[in-house]
């Protein structure tokens, strides 16, 4: 006789989503179900507490791999690119920057991100006066095809991907690029570039461009042109080997405080503004939308950086559709990095598991190249550590996760499927809008970009100041005795002299005709040849700078400035700090617990991380209700503030006698942790300045406190 099989739906009936909705209710009591289990984002999408099958779509609305609406990615009916990573380079001195990309390459990194110095950026050479003090300045001393050749020295791979971030001289380092690629007769199928040309990301991030923007994309359309006829390129992502010419770069908007939508939407509304200034110069938006590398920053917030990426894709897919550009060419090439935004400098290990998150999100949600931040950016220039670990981090994710085998993982969630549809829906709205404005260029340059962006900013600003959204080792768990991270320090006088020095041997080496740069009379056709040309004959960037007619700089009335989400707090540690290295002390803040250790517990706790942000010394008191004990306590202790820390039953009963006698032993400021209730004016009354609890600004809070110690002005 066979065995019966044991089946628990023989038993039990399936419950519908109706039924468990109201058990929940029910559950909840007088609590709102929207209220308690429903997540609202900083985009203004209700996230459920859970998705079932009746939340999926009648039809696939994410296509097939490599098909149109383009969400899933990469085809998964041809052999599939692995991810690339790209680290960015900026250190200053060319020595250290040719050791750092050798091993770079030698230990698993597919692409160099070569950062330019402020100098270069803006069309200066190293040795020219007015560059004195921008020398080496957030990034690498690069004026010349020799510098690059140098920078690459001790690199002989072949197919290794260069991307470049030079500014407003993205044409003249693009030529001097190609120009080094020449001289090394590196064969064009093994040619990787990305020459970033983005005039509109340059004049976001810096709030400056050195040229007209009517200039800036006539030289986007020569170098478009030029890379169509002269550089391979892949109609689909940079996997491949290829060199592409433009970039749309949306960090400087990220880094501000934009939301994911608002993000995505100034994305889309920057790639029109390039493609529709690219038609009028003759260049069709289906030779330049293959040409975009588009660049993304996505913070730790996992299901909303994988939807924004595959979202990024789906909205891309359908400008392109509008556009009448061919299917085959309407897929994204996106290089995604960690955000710099959600990067702090105190207790900085935490940013490793921070870029861990993001990293994760980045290759689920389909990444192309993806870029790890070094845990130590906040600081300056990464250490050996932070270079490595930085590193690392993708290549674990891709080689020991596999995550990359596998299409789309994430495809298929009835969450991610619906918050990618939302994030989409949400930052097509915001792509119209601007058009409605005038397009991106008008409302970048009357600052309506970043008053929006201030008001995406605000509803994240006051969760951070009232720890809503907590930061591990800032807001939450700070250690005010943290070791210091190792940190690399550029003698900056050297540096300039070892510029001068490798300039003026590089101006004698150079040949004087083929170095001059005469662009009277040349085609469009031409122009970047004749750059490349006179890169070869020993031309710096600033001589093609200054050869190029660029018209009048434009300087952002409202600049864009990047907001650290740890900078309230970081801010006031930095003051603290700089008072302890003056040979002070640290401002100190007393706990009077009163009651037994369960009765203060809780709020004592809450106490010690609310001062600790600020860079206050706590110093806790024993638990009693003596308020002589207290006093005495207080007296000791070296303090001028004093927290008040109990249970609601005893405050009612201790407050008065020991706020009195603390206040007798010349406690300055009575803070009270907890909500006073009908016991407000009371407590007021008896010697009480001010209440804190999860609704208080805890900067604000902290800021007026050491105003009162004298730490800050």
């Amino acid at each position: 006789m066979p065995a019966s099989r044991f089946s628990l739906g023989d038993e039990l009936a399936a419950p519908t989503h109706d039924a468990w909705r109201s058990f929940v209710e029910r559950e909840l009591g007088e609590a709102s179900f929207e209220g308690r289990l429903v997540t609202r984002t900083y985009d203004g999408v209700d996230l459920q507490p859970i998705y079932t099958a009746r939340d999926a779509a009648t039809r696939d609305p994410s296509g097939f791999p490599g098909a149109m609406p383009f969400v899933r990615g990469r085809a998964a009916v041809v052999p599939a690119p692995a991810l690339e990573i790209a680290q960015e380079r900026a250190e200053p001195g060319l020595e250290e920057l040719s050791t750092f990309i050798a091993d770079d390459l030698e230990h698993g990194v597919d692409w160099v991100h070569l950062r330019f110095d402020l100098a270069s950026r803006i069309g200066l050479d190293g040795d020219d006066e007015r560059a004195d003090p921008l020398i080496g300045v957030g990034g690498a001393c690069l004026y010349s095809m020799a510098d690059l050749d140098l920078a690459f020295g001790g690199v002989r791979r072949d197919g290794v991907g260069v991307s470049l971030d030079a500014g407003a001289s993205f044409l003249p380092a693009a030529a001097a690029l190609v120009a080094w690629w020449d001289e090394r007769a590196q064969p064009v199928s093994e040619r990787r570039g990305a020459f970033n040309a983005d005039p509109l990301g340059v004049l976001a991030r810096d709030g400056a461009l050195q040229m007209s923007l009517a200039s800036a994309f006539d030289e986007l359309a020569a170098l478009v042109s030029w890379t169509a006829a002269s550089g391979p390129h892949a109609p689909v992502g940079p996997s491949g080997r290829n060199v592409t010419a433009l970039g749309v770069d949306t960090t400087a908007y990220h880094h501000a405080g934009a939301t994911a939508t608002l993000d995505l939407g100034l994305s889309l509304a920057t790639a029109v503004e390039v493609l529709r200034q690219l038609e009028v110069r003759g260049v069709p938006p289906g030779d330049a939308a293959p040409q975009i590398l588009f660049h993304y920053a996505i913070d730790t917030q996992l299901f909303q950086a994988i939807a924004k990426l595959r979202a990024a894709r789906r909205l891309w897919a359908r400008v392109l559709e509008v556009c009448a550009v061919d299917e085959s060419k309407r897929g994204m090439s996106m290089r995604v990095s960690t955000s710099r935004r959600v990067m702090t400098a105190r207790d900085p290990w935490v940013n490793m598991l921070r870029n861990t998150a993001s990293g994760f999100a980045a290759v689920v949600g389909g990444a192309n190249i993806v870029t790890s931040i070094p845990f130590d950016t906040a600081l300056g220039l990464p250490n050996t550590i932070g270079r490595r670990v930085a590193r690392n981090t993708p290549i674990v994710l891709c080689e020991e996760a596999h995550l990359d085998r596998v299409i789309d993982p994430a495809g298929g969630s009835w969450m991610i499927e619906h918050l990618t549809d939302a994030l989409a829906d949400k930052a097509w709205q915001v792509f119209q809008a601007v058009e409605r404005e005038g397009g991106m260029a008008h409302a970048l340059t009357t600052g309506s970009i970043t008053q929006r962006i201030v008001t995406d900013r605000a509803p994240r600003l006051r969760n951070i100041a009232t720890r809503r959204d907590g930061l591990i080792g800032v807001s939450e768990y700070p250690q005010l005795d943290e070791a210091p991270v190792e940190r690399v320090v550029v003698d900056r006088g050297s540096l300039r002299d070892a510029v001068r020095k490798r300039l003026r041997v590089q101006r004698t080496r150079s040949d004087p005709k083929r170095a001059l740069v005469d662009l009277d009379g040349v085609a469009r056709e031409e122009l970047v040849a004749n750059l490349v040309a006179a890169c070869r004959g020993g031309a710096t960037i600033g001589q093609l700078v200054a050869a190029l007619p660029r018209g009048e700089p434009i300087t952002l009335a409202v600049p864009i400035v990047p907001h650290p989400d740890a900078e309230p707090y970081e801010t006031l540690r930095d003051a603290t700090d700089r008072a302890v290295d003056r040979g002070g002390t640290r401002p100190k803040v007393f706990l009077a617990n009163l009651g037994s250790l369960a009765e203060h517990q809780t709020r004592s706790g809450f106490a010690r991380a609310f001062f600790e942000a600020g860079g206050f010394a706590v110093v806790e008191g024993e638990g009693t209700v003596d308020a002589d004990a207290v006093a005495n306590a207080f007296r000791s202790s070296g303090a001028r503030t004093v927290v008040l820390c109990s249970s609601d039953t005893l405050y009612p009963r201790w407050v008065e006698s020991v706020t009195l006698a603390l206040r007798r032993e010349g406690a300055r400021t009575v803070l009270l942790a907890g909500r006073p209730g009908d016991h407000e004016t009371r407590y007021r009354e008896v010697g009480v300045d001010q209440f804190i609890d999860g609704r208080s600004d805890v900067p604000a809070t902290l800021q007026a406190l050491l105003q009162a110690e004298g730490v800050v002005a």
